[in-house]
């Protein structure tokens, strides 16, 4: 018989022929002792009749005040309709009535404990507990599993005392009763026509939910109605919430969410993590059928306005009798209900606000703006946000998944923002590990860092294929008057301290850098380069550059340290680009590693002649330079970007004469050669007034480098007023080279007594 036998085989088994001697094997299983529950050689009224279990007695009045399930509605129901709810981890009792006295020397009666609802029970997924009932109660054998002993033994009746093991899966369970005599074939079996809920324990140390402080407990599980804020920071406006966690119908609706919603299956449903990880999945619709529609336009039509919900009753019971969303919801919403959801459960659980409250979209641990020349923020560009205020819970647990360091408050966010392992759901996040800046433990850290400790970062953004300019940091307009209800006090408790080192202080800004480290995002990379200043890194690019002379990338290092050497590796790489931001061609790359000591100023150049790059320019002569440049020793990046034009000569206009209308205007077109080759098959563009056609003029010879390149041009304006001379000038070797000049054209000339004036 192995560890995953079925409840039919299990129980056949149990029904062992007295004279037998039971097998071993029953022994060997989970949570078994290692001798037979009953003796046989006591003597015993081997003639009285065999052991009935005629009815039994859940106790709920005394099983309700021990566990704190007293108010629930389904323990307050009349007669046989009460159900029993109990906390897992801690001793409840039943009372078994039987057909005559219970004999410890001839009876034998074993508990056979199933979770409801589960096709195959199985011993190894905790869904299918045999327990036989001992007499003796300190059998450190059992200690880490579930119990059953003789509390008392009372004419025809026995009462028996059961402690569920402190990791027992949550949900509701079916008991089935085995009793067995010596001498007598099999055993009588009795079934309890309805299931039992076992729940969390945050009474019990041995639970992973276990709260220490009574006050703690009756704010955080027992309290029924509760404050939610909501407003700005400036004005904080509470809200009252009934969670109403105890009446009708809701402990079936959490439970019916977070296994038919939520699948949640086998081991699982012992664990607070997963389970409040599914819960907050599952309190919204957003990718499942969950309980609430979330809607933040201002068209309520088929459903409830958010804000006129006072609780979580109406939502949960409709939609346990629908199982359908209910609409409308949001963030307070979302947070009302899961907190009814996990209180229900047994979860230590607060509704928490966060005023100023970052919605980061990029992952990039900021709340980054773009905004163009104008200084308007550019919206296709920005998808970050920030809200006046956000509400989410937290859950009280152990993460024995993280280490006891981890353990305490957990965040976590039914309010559908971000998708998290392809579910619209968040955490739960260490609260602890949110504080110190660890974004990549398990769940969500990132996210929650930055609602609450995100910097505020505007770019200067110049186009694709320009680097974001970091212009403007608000490190201190993220996460304010982090609130939320007070421990036995209707007033307002502030919990900022717990998500983040108090604003300005080296702990504060530590933790954001090192929430920043472990980013992928691009635009937290940028941002964290300006945290580190013992190297400065300057990138120099003379803007006076001629075509066809040579030009430097210079890369300037300076290490501000009076301590420290640092090696610094460099790549500085030219690109041509047309005026569109496409990247053309590559012309040159540099690679070099520096050791830079302390105070010495370093110098990186990547020199450029005209055999580099002149055969590869394009039409605007643009070329894409960038640096990057790593300090080995602290992982720091420096980027920079920019465009790059070499200047072409400027065609020089001279006018020969004035200009007056009707008055033949005389000039000169000229400008040095810049290249060190000669220009052939030049020729000039000359466009001013009084021409109809644009002037074509080619130059006879080449044009020598260093030489002049001059053409003679005239033309006769015919209007009065401002008028503009344009010269261009082609060749193969040099294009697009122009000039202009403007002036004024004067009236004509008018002879009157031999004088002439304007």
């Amino acid at each position: 018989m192995g560890n995953c036998l079925s409840y039919f085989k299990c129980r056949k088994f149990f029904r062992l022929n007295i004279n037998e001697t039971p097998s071993k094997e029953i022994y060997s299983l989970p949570g078994y002792p290692t001798k037979p529950p009953f003796s046989y050689e006591n003597g015993g009224d081997l003639d009285s009749p065999m052991l009935t279990i005629i009815k039994v007695d859940p106790l709920i009045k005394e099983n309700g005040e021990a566990h704190n399930t007293s108010r629930y509605e389904i323990m307050c129901r009349e007669g046989t309709d009460a159900r029993l709810v109990v906390r897992r981890g801690q001793e409840f009792f039943l009372r078994l009535h039987l057909n005559r006295n219970y004999d410890s020397t001839i009876d034998g009666i074993s508990l056979v404990f199933t979770l409801d609802g589960i096709q195959k029970p199985q011993y190894s997924h905790g869904t299918f507990i045999v327990v036989p009932l001992l007499n003796n109660p300190h059998d450190d054998e059992l200690k880490d599993s579930w119990q059953v002993t003789v509390d008392s033994i009372e004419i025809n009746s026995i009462k028996i005392k059961i402690i569920p093991s402190a990791d027992t899966l949550i949900g509701k369970w079916k008991i089935d009763i085995d009793a067995k005599r010596q001498n007598s074939e099999g055993a009588i079996s009795f079934s309890l026509n309805e299931p039992f809920y076992i729940i969390f324990n945050p009474w019990c140390p041995d639970d992973v939910v276990f709260l220490e402080n009574e006050e703690e407990r009756q704010e955080y599980i027992m309290a029924d109605t509760g404050l939610i804020w909501r407003g700005n920071y400036k004005v904080m406006r509470p809200t009252v919430w009934k969670y109403s966690q105890f009446e009708r119908d809701i402990l079936d609706c959490a439970l019916y969410l977070m296994i038919e919603v939520g699948k949640v299956r086998g081991r699982s449903r012992s664990d607070p993590v997963v389970v409040s990880r599914v819960l907050s999945a599952i309190v919204n619709s957003s990718d499942d059928n969950g309980a609430v529609m979330g809607n933040w336009s201002d068209d309520f039509s088929g459903g409830t306005a958010p804000t006129k919900w006072i609780g979580s009753l109406k939502i949960l019971q409709q939609y346990w009798k629908s199982k359908k969303p209910v609409k409308y919801g949001q963030c307070w919403v979302f947070a009302g209900v899961l907190a009814t959801v996990c209180r229900t459960l047994g979860l230590p659980c607060r509704v928490v606000t966060n005023y100023a409250s970052a919605h980061d979209t990029q992952n990039s641990l900021t709340v980054d703006y773009f905004v163009d020349a104008e200084g308007k923020i550019m919206e296709e560009l920005n998808s970050d946000s920030v809200w006046n205020f956000h509400v989410w819970n937290e859950v009280w647990m152990k993460r024995i998944d993280l280490g006891p360091e981890y353990g305490g408050w957990q965040a976590i966010d039914a309010t559908p923002q971000e998708l998290s392992e392809d579910s619209y759901r968040c955490g739960p996040a260490s609260v602890a590990a949110v504080k110190r800046g660890e974004v990549l433990r398990p769940y969500d850290g990132g996210f929650l860092f930055a609602e609450v400790n995100a910097d505020k970062v505007y770019w200067r953004y110049n186009g694709p294929t320009q680097p974001l300019k970091l212009i403007i940091k608000d490190k201190y307009g993220i996460g304010k008057q982090i609130s939320t209800k007070a421990v036995g006090s209707w007033t307002r408790e502030d919990i900022t301290t717990t998500y983040k080192y108090p604003e300005s202080s080296n702990e504060e800004r530590e933790a954001m850098l090192k929430a920043l480290r472990q980013s992928e995002s691009l635009f937290s990379r940028y941002y964290l380069n300006e945290e580190f200043n013992d190297v400065m890194f300057n990138f120099e690019l003379r803007d006076d550059i001629v075509i066809g002379q040579p030009f430097s990338v210079v890369l300037l290092t300076k290490n501000r340290s009076s301590e420290f050497s640092y090696r610094i590796s460099v790549i500085l790489r030219v690109e041509v680009v047309i005026y569109t931001g496409r990247v053309g061609d590559p012309i040159k790359r540099l690679e070099a590693d520096r050791l830079v000591k302390p105070g010495a100023l370093d110098e990186i150049r990547l020199d450029l002649s005209w055999e580099d790059y002149g055969s590869r320019l394009l039409d605007q002569c643009a070329f894409n330079i960038a640096c990057l440049a790593s300090v080995k020793e602290t992982n720091f990046e420096y980027f920079a970007q920019d465009d790059f034009r070499v200047k072409k000569p400027d065609i020089n206009i001279e006018r020969k004469s004035e200009a007056i209308v009707d008055e033949l205007l005389q000039a000169t077109a000229s400008f040095i050669n810049p290249l060190p080759i000669p220009l052939k098959k030049g020729q000039f563009l000359i466009e001013g007034p009084g021409l109809v056609d644009q002037l074509k003029i080619k130059l006879k010879e080449n044009v020598q480098p260093g030489a002049l390149a001059t053409c003679n041009f005239s033309m006769t304006p015919k209007l009065t007023g401002r008028a503009t001379i344009v010269a261009k000038f082609y060749s193969k070797e040099l294009d697009d080279v122009d000039g202009f000049v403007n002036f004024m054209v004067k009236p004509p000339l008018r002879e009157t007594n031999g004088d002439y004036y304007n």
